[in-house]
């Protein structure tokens, strides 16, 4: 259970790190969904408190917004 909540909880660390390092707001934008999916889904089994999925979830979706 432990490896198999790691491996999730990187590959959710990773695509964030990933949509944070994006320029293009196209393809920021049809990348959001993945992650937002892959948040929702590790608050759901109580791996990430519900309130930080909802902070992570915030901050991606502004950051999206406010590219140029």
């Amino acid at each position: 259970k432990r490896v198999h909540n790691r491996y999730y909880k990187k590959s959710a660390r990773t695509a964030i790190a990933k949509l944070r390092e994006m320029e293009d707001k196209a393809a920021a934008e049809k990348f959001l969904p993945k992650v937002v999916s892959m948040i929702d889904r590790l608050a759901k089994k109580n791996t990430w408190h519900k309130n930080k999925a909802g902070n992570l979830k915030s901050k991606l979706t502004r950051f999206v917004n406010g590219l140029a």
